[in-house]
């Protein structure tokens, strides 16, 4: 490898190299690591969410708490206001200490959590460990894929945080077969099987702790916090690491950044770049995430009561309907991801979010018809969520490339929870409430509702969405602390 230059200084401007260096890696073992070890977060919320969703017939016929099917909606809604709580706090936390620091902080307060909801004893205990979960897997969301978005290469950014965010569903597809197991009486007493579910997901988060300790600090993190001197470094393991196992190294495809030394993007910094000069990309994530959010809690965090109550499901079963259902959704983004890189994020953002609405408002009618049975109502999910998924993930890579990195995970923590607010706390209870009246016409407005939503999203995004395939964070939108606001040309 070519010895690349230092950062030069004067006074409190410099520039570096930092973001060239990194774009211009070839796909290699380190990118692997960062996906695995980082990516982890989505697996690990994914068999939460299934766990809930799959047990909740079990956990309604618990002797030990009895649940009702309002109480189950309530408990999923602490989950998603936990994930609100514990985004905004830990997100802000990223933004000044670092990426680093928060991936342990989040994944200990997860696993706690989720091994206590294996010991809960009544609704109250049940909500409580739910909501401290969600608080740690909310945290991640803004931490990790601020991490990702900023280690990943320009070219590969939109292909890998879609195919990140979508193995939740890998996740959803681990808890739905679990359940299969921890619910079946003839291998474990179903009271015993789901408290045991939660307790051995949680205790699964050591290993993530052992893969974290290999993944080094942001080092666009790192620039912007003025320490241009330590990015470079670990630019420099990262580019020795790639080279042995690669060619050498292509030169960078553009020039330095010039930047300013500061620390943290304050509120006020944060209000006006989200109201002010990008209040159109502001509007933009706020519909995404807002409007996905309402649709997939809403069906999600309910399908086991809908197979339970109008299909005659039984509680121990749900996980045979669960598992296509996730694997479809897994398939999605993996499937259509790499089309965010080279057909662009406006067109594809666009058709995912508009076909899932039309389709979800098609299979709404034909349930409120009775015209499916249990089988046909789990593949029309399955078709619906295929494309929903990769429009659910576009949804977070959008906020992340939206505004500028002193405060990108803020900005994925205040989006994330506006959207899961307004869209995922109001989905779930609003439904178990449908669901426990026990008419299909209710349920059916409900879906309409959702596929609504999507439309809307879907024509937002035709009108406001941007072009950021291909190109650097600091050119998709220039740091704070840049001088200029722009990316050097190259020279």
């Amino acid at each position: 490898m070519r010895d690349m230059p230092g950062p030069a200084a004067t006074g409190d401007r410099f520039e570096t190299d930092v973001p060239a260096r990194l774009d211009r890696l070839p796909w290699a073992g380190f990118h692997w690591r960062v996906v695995i070890a980082l990516g982890i977060t989505w697996v690990l919320d994914g068999l939460e969410v299934t766990l809930v969703g799959s047990l909740a017939g079990a956990i309604h016929q618990s002797p030990s708490l009895a649940l009702t099917e309002t109480q189950i909606g309530l408990t999923a809604s602490a989950y998603l206001i936990g994930a609100v709580v514990g985004a905004l706090g830990f997100g802000w936390l990223a933004d000044r200490i670092g990426r680093r620091r928060l991936f342990f902080l989040t994944l200990l307060v997860y696993m706690t959590a989720s091994i206590a909801t294996g010991f809960a004893w009544d609704f109250w205990s049940f909500a409580l460990f739910r909501a401290l979960t969600g608080a740690g897997i909310g945290g991640e969301y803004a931490a990790v894929n601020s991490a990702i978005q900023e280690l990943i290469p320009a070219r590969y950014r939109g292909t890998t945080d879609l195919c990140v965010n979508g193995t939740f569903w890998g996740g959803a597809a681990i808890g739905a077969a679990a359940a299969l197991v921890v619910l079946n009486p003839a291998v474990i007493d179903p009271e015993i099987g789901w408290r045991a579910a939660f307790v051995v997901g949680g205790a699964l988060s050591l290993v993530v702790l052992l893969l974290r300790r290999h993944i080094p600090e942001s080092p666009r993190w790192l620039m912007l916090h003025g320490r241009p001197d330590e990015a470079a470094r670990i630019v420099g393991d990262i580019e020795r690491d790639v080279e042995g196992t690669k060619d050498p190294l292509p030169p960078p495809s553009y020039g330095n950044v010039v930047l300013h030394r500061r620390g943290a993007a304050s509120i006020t910094e944060v209000w006006h770049a989200m109201f002010d000069s990008h209040r159109e990309r502001a509007v933009l994530g706020l519909t995404l995430m807002s409007c996905q959010a309402f649709f997939y809690n809403a069906v999600f965090f309910t399908y086991a009561l809908v197979l339970t109550r109008f299909y005659g499901i039984p509680a121990h079963e749900v996980g045979w309907y669960m598992l296509p259902f996730a694997l479809g959704n897994l398939m999605g983004p993996l499937t259509l991801g790499r089309f965010f890189d080279t057909i662009g994020r406006k067109p594809m953002i666009t058709a995912t979010y508009a076909l899932s609405g039309v389709l979800m408002a098609a299979t709404g009618a034909a349930f409120a018809a009775g015209w499916l049975s249990a089988w046909e109502q789990t593949l029309a999910w399955t078709v619906i969520f295929f494309f929903a998924s990769a429009a659910a993930s576009a949804a977070y890579l959008t906020v992340g490339e939206s505004f500028p990195l002193e405060m990108r995970a803020t900005a994925i923590a205040l989006f994330y929870a506006i959207g899961t607010g307004v869209g995922g706390v109001i989905g779930p209870t609003l439904f178990g409430w449908l669901i426990q009246g026990g008419h299909r016409t209710d349920i059916f407005w409900g879906y309409l509702i959702a596929a609504v939503l999507m439309l809307v999203a879907a024509a937002t995004e035709w009108r406001l969405g941007f072009a950021a395939e291909g190109k650097p964070l600091e050119q998709v939108s220039a740091p704070l602390s840049a001088s200029g606001r722009r990316v050097a040309e190259a020279r």
